[in-house]
């Protein structure tokens, strides 16, 4: 027989890297309520001020908007499986990690993938012409996707224009909003976006394990047109429809408690308000690059496209990137995240999402990279990289 399992007691993070961010104590609350059957009247008003509090923050009035049962990467696979079919014609913007996997999940749908491959670290657009040339090149493209926030490089692509190009080529455009929603405007409605998904475990303040999707009026209709049934039974967005409507048909038992997370997240985003949310993260976000450069580091997003919720550093000559977050894991409690694809090893990932978008975090961070930088062999000049972060604070206030 097996050695019989010990209590686990998870070891004190503060978590900076690029998800799951930290949970306020609210939130953990929220998960430690007494359970409801999946379809007890009392869950069934939950699951509805879910949905309404998740068409706030996407700014849209789309019916059909609720969170999948899975992380956010399901989110994305959603989308795709259920807009496209085998044959069908994408084009995707790839400037990033998830761009890739949006491709890789095209492929796995059976559609024909079209991938306009654009320099990680940069926008896509606002040159636009590009994209359009593919989109010329086929006599009908289904859909057009493109990641608003790209995790893995730092950058916030625009998706108005991107919209209106797909919408001039009869598409539908799809969305990853996972590191945006929550931190950063989506403005969905305004922007005429017909598909956007997200996780919780970012922006939104809540743990992982919920992937919020929307669907407008044109991806709605090419639901109803499709030829053939949607691939995935799990994530058979009329399906799951009939369970989140006035229906109440079942589908599977949804997880309850990370529902009552995810209330509670979106009742905190409520509280504070969209607008001061967003200017919370810019605020943050503003210190920590201040303080970094001050370092003598250097970003790798370009000035005009860095997404405040997510902060790209590239490694200094000479520093290893796993030691030094291995130091900062071991030594501070503070997790931050490293390069994927292409950038493994050469540039650190820093979030300031949700609860964790805290002036507190950002001083803790810098101050304990001020000691292990110089560790490395990276010099920097003592109290640097706190002072210019407090120089921002200050001027804010």
């Amino acid at each position: 027989m097996n050695k019989q399992l010990e209590p686990f007691y998870p070891p004190p993070r503060l978590l900076l890297g690029p998800g799951p961010s930290s949970v306020h104590p609210r939130v953990l609350q929220a998960m430690a309520m007494p359970l409801l059957g999946h379809l007890d009247g009392a869950f069934l008003k939950v699951m509805d001020d879910v949905m309404q509090a998740l068409r706030d923050v996407f700014k849209t009035s789309n019916k059909l908007t609720f969170p999948v049962s899975a992380t956010g990467s399901a989110g994305m696979e959603a989308a795709f499986c259920n807009i496209l079919e085998p044959g069908d014609v994408v084009v995707i913007a790839v400037n990033g990690f998830f761009g890739n996997r949006m491709v890789d999940i095209g492929n796995r749908c059976g559609a024909e993938v079209h991938a306009v491959e654009y320099e990680w670290g940069k926008a896509i657009g606002p040159d636009l012409s590009r994209l359009e040339d593919e989109m010329k090149k086929h006599k009908k493209v289904k859909a057009l996707a493109i990641v608003h926030g790209e995790t893995s490089t730092g950058v916030l692509n625009s998706l108005q224009p991107v919209a209106e190009l797909a919408h001039a080529y009869d598409a539908v455009v799809i969305a990853d909003a996972v590191t945006s929603l929550g931190g950063v405007d989506v403005a969905l409605d305004e922007w005429d976006v017909d598909v956007a998904h997200s996780g919780t475990q970012k922006c939104l303040g809540g743990p992982p394990g919920l992937a919020p999707v929307t669907l407008g009026p044109r991806a709605e209709q090419v639901l109803k047109e499709r030829t053939r049934p949607v691939q995935s039974f799990y994530l058979n967005l009329s399906d799951l429809e009939t369970y989140w409507d006035e229906r109440r048909a079942y589908h599977h038992t949804a997880p309850i408690s990370m529902v009552y997370a995810l209330r509670e997240a979106l009742r905190m985003v409520q509280e504070e308000g969209l607008e001061a949310r967003f200017a919370r993260h810019a605020i943050n976000a503003e210190a920590f690059r201040a303080g970094a450069e001050a370092l003598g580091m250097k970003l790798l997003a370009d000035p005009d496209c860095r997404l405040d919720p997510l902060t790209t550093v590239l490694t200094p000559e000479g520093v290893d990137v796993n030691r030094v977050r291995g130091i900062l894991l071991e030594e501070y409690g503070i997790e931050i995240g490293g390069g994927l694809g292409p950038l493994a090893g050469k540039i650190l990932r820093i979030g300031l999402m949700g609860d964790g978008s805290r002036a507190a975090n950002v001083l803790a961070l810098l101050s304990a990279l001020e000691r292990i930088l110089p560790r490395e062999g990276f010099e920097v000049a003592k109290g640097a990289g706190v002072a210019a972060a407090q120089k921002v604070y200050a001027e804010e206030d």
